[in-house]
């Protein structure tokens, strides 16, 4: 996809997905962040000859995908079991395929390995300076002449430099702050448990023996529960309005997501009315198992 084909010289975007070409009247480009898109970006500024520096705080690439132990303030934080919910055919570069060995749904420690090998491939790493964070970035005095950018840097060792740049692409990511709306719980200061955010949790182990509630019906909250309930004495899901539940391999085996995006289903949703599909797909997944029979059957349409 070419995002940026309207760019002018001083143009700056906020990338969280995807691949972008660059008018080539932009020379020296500042890439903030190491993560897939930012990867994708500085590979694309290469094959157009232009000039990127990319800069990530952390020590490594990969951002979302990058595990730790311990939750780092300001940045996305995974569980240890995390599974990528978007098959590998359907979330690989096109001009980069997922090693064949690798399973349909990725573990977070095989999508790291799998951007390490195209940064490698493509001879991105000399781009990149590692543990080195962007504190601004401003238009230059001169900006309406030249349409340059100012971005200020900080490394590891405190060290601030100014760089001038034609292009900030700003590749950030998100899921860096967890969202934890204590005051929609009234007596939450006098409970005597714990809580936390998904942002926080790393493992079942600490729900052994425990009565856990989980909040939300998304893709992690949804493995944080069946996760927990091998260890917790109960666990409970809390849901505003239910949810679709849909497996991740089609009846025939592939990977559902190959299997429906497909420009053939593209011109069956021009042909037929929205309506028609909600039906047939809300049929297909009560056969699996009856969604108002485990209270999870939502009120809005699939």
């Amino acid at each position: 996809m070419n995002l940026l084909q309207k760019w002018r010289p001083g143009a700056i975007c906020h990338i969280t997905a995807g691949v972008v070409s660059i008018s080539t009247m932009v020379h020296r480009v500042a890439v903030i962040g190491a993560g897939p898109s930012g990867l994708s970006c500085v590979k694309t500024c290469l094959d157009d000859g232009l000039m990127p520096t990319c800069f990530e705080s952390s020590d490594d690439l990969g951002g979302l995908w990058k595990f730790k132990e311990v939750s780092e303030p300001n940045r996305a934080s995974i569980y240890r079991s995390l599974t990528i919910n978007t098959s590998k055919e359907m979330i690989c570069f096109s001009d980069f395929p997922t090693p064949a060995a690798y399973p349909n749904y990725m573990h977070h420690s095989k999508i790291l390995n799998y951007l390490r090998m195209y940064a490698e491939h493509f001879k991105l790493l000399p781009h990149i300076h590692f543990q080195t964070s962007v504190k601004s970035v401003r238009q230059k005095a001169d900006y309406s002449r030249t349409g340059q950018w100012e971005v200020l840097t900080e490394r590891k060792d405190g060290k601030e430099e100014t760089h001038v740049f034609d292009a900030v692409i700003c590749c950030s990511g998100h899921y860096t702050y967890p969202n934890l709306p204590l005051q929609d719980f009234p007596g939450i200061e006098s409970f005597p448990g714990r809580y936390l955010h998904s942002w926080d949790y790393k493992g079942p182990e600490d729900m052994h023996g425990k009565r856990v509630v989980v909040v939300g019906i998304g893709n992690s909250g949804s493995d944080i529960a069946v996760e927990s309930s091998k260890f917790a004495e109960q666990v409970y899901m809390s849901t505003r309005r239910g949810a679709w539940v849909m497996r991740q391999v089609s009846d025939d085996g592939m990977p559902v997501d190959m299997k429906n995006k497909t420009r053939f289903s593209h011109i069956l949703f021009q042909l037929f009315p929205k309506n028609f599909f909600n039906w047939l797909g809300e049929k297909k997944l009560n056969a699996m198992y009856d969604h108002t029979m485990y209270a999870l059957k939502p009120s809005h349409s699939r």
